[in-house]
C-alpha cells in the first residue's frame, strides 16, 4: 500500500474546468499504473481516467474529448484536467495507483468536485 493525496477539487459552474492532481509518497513498491476513479451520490465507483508507464490511455465515454490525465513518473504525480463540466460529473474524485508487491493496488480519500447548473 501506498499513500495518496489527491487536491484541486471544488465547487464550479456548468462548463467550467478543474484540474486535480494526485501526489504518491515515497514508496519502496513500483507504480506502474496511475488513475482517476470517481463515485457520484447513490452510485458505484467508476474509472474516470488512467495512465500506465508506457504512456498508454484509458477514458471513460464521458470523459474522453473533455478530460485530460497527464503523470510525471519521475515526481509520482497524476493530473486530470477536466473542461466542460458538467452536473453528471458531481461526485468524489479517487486517485489510484497499480503497483508491484503491497497488495498491488491503492486508493487515495478522494476530493469532492461538485458542478452546479
Amino acid at each position: 500500500q501506498v499513500q495518496l493525496v489527491e487536491s484541486g477539487g471544488g465547487l464550479v459552474q456548468s462548463g467550467g474546468s478543474l484540474n486535480l492532481s494526485c501526489v504518491a509518497s515515497r514508496s519502496s513498491f513500483r507504480i506502474h499504473t496511475m488513475g482517476w476513479y470517481r463515485q457520484g451520490p447513490g452510485k458505484q465507483r467508476d474509472l474516470v481516467a488512467q495512465l500506465s508507464d508506457d504512456g498508454t490511455t484509458g477514458y471513460s465515454d464521458s470523459a474522453k474529448g473533455r478530460f485530460l490525465i497527464s503523470r510525471d513518473k519521475s515526481k509520482n504525480m497524476v493530473a486530470l484536467q477536466m473542461n466542460n463540466l458538467k452536473p453528471e460529473d458531481t461526485a468524489v474524485y479517487y486517485c489510484s495507483a497499480h503497483h508491484v508487491g503491497g497488495g498491488g493496488f491503492s486508493w487515495g480519500r478522494g476530493t469532492q468536485v461538485t458542478v452546479s447548473s
